[in-house]
């Protein structure tokens, strides 16, 4: 009989949202493989419990050459719980290779259910949760950063993202450069944490607001990309506008906000406006 491998969720910060179970768990492993043995004896304090099973380190610069390790054990029948820092294991954080590797030799694969900050996030973000994509941390380097943005620059479904503090400015300068400045988002910080906070708004006011300097865990949620009238004519992009101004919205300000209901870029519809005019001007 081969043993079973555990993926437990731990507190993304408060310590009571910790699953009863992951208690049970600790206790009864015979490995716990933790991302940072520190914060696992801190978090078996918290719940008063004692493991009595082998504790190994289990983080990204030792990941490929223990997983062998823990496979073989797993193999000989050992309960293997694996821990990160904060939230479910394999999620941006060490696990996927391991889930791999066990899966390969046909061990048991389960869970214990925990706090997960990209779900926590894009609950409180005030954005649709109908369909979303979770992408990850971005490229360090600014020019991948980008690239990977544009990937996803049409894309529909609500976007989470984890972030550094330290690179939330460029990242959110990055976002209004790809996105546009008008696109939906809320910055999430240090949930369920004291000093826990939600900003909401436009990216570009966003942007604005972490050049100043963010602290403490971020994770970033984007609106998807709204569905764009490709096949709206110029001359009905300038229609538009024109009844809005009629209406007695400033020229720039119908612009943005025809662009806003079609998906269509500004540019685009200021084109279809200078267009529109000059065929006026000419008939």
């Amino acid at each position: 009989m081969t043993g079973t491998l555990v993926l437990a969720g731990t507190p993304i910060g408060d310590l009571a949202d910790a699953p009863p179970r992951l208690a049970t768990e600790l206790t009864a492993a015979d490995v716990i493989a933790a991302e940072d043995t520190r914060r696992l004896r801190r978090l078996t304090q918290g719940l008063g419990v004692q493991p009595a099973g082998r504790i190994v380190s289990y983080f990204e610069g030792n990941e490929a050459a223990r997983t062998p390790e823990l496979v073989e054990a797993l193999v000989g029948g050992a309960r293997v719980v694996l821990v990160t820092d904060a939230g479910m294991p394999s999620v941006s954080d060490p696990g996927y290779r391991l889930v791999a590797a066990a899966v390969e030799r046909g061990v048991t694969v389960t869970a214990v259910p925990g706090p997960s900050a990209v779900l926590t996030a894009l609950a409180v973000s005030g954005l649709p949760v109908d369909r979303f994509c979770f992408e990850g941390f971005l490229p360090r380097k600014a020019g991948e950063r980008l690239g990977r943005l544009r990937e996803v620059a049409e894309e529909r479904r609500t976007l989470v993202y984890f972030e550094s503090p330290r690179r939330l400015g460029d990242t959110l300068a990055a976002m209004v450069e790809v996105f546009g400045g008008d696109r939906r988002a809320a910055v999430c910080r240090e949930l369920t944490k004291t000093y826990e906070e939600v900003r909401r708004g436009p990216l570009a006011e966003l942007a604005a607001w972490a050049e100043e300097g963010v602290l403490g865990e971020i994770t970033v949620v984007v609106q998807g990309a709204p569905e764009r009238a490709r096949d709206l004519e110029p001359a009905e992009l300038a229609r538009r506008v024109a009844v809005r101004e009629e209406a007695g919205e400033r020229r720039k300000e119908a612009i943005a906000a025809v662009a806003q209901e079609t998906g269509m870029p500004k540019r685009e519809v200021f084109d279809a406006v200078v267009a529109a005019k000059n065929a006026a001007a000419g008939s």
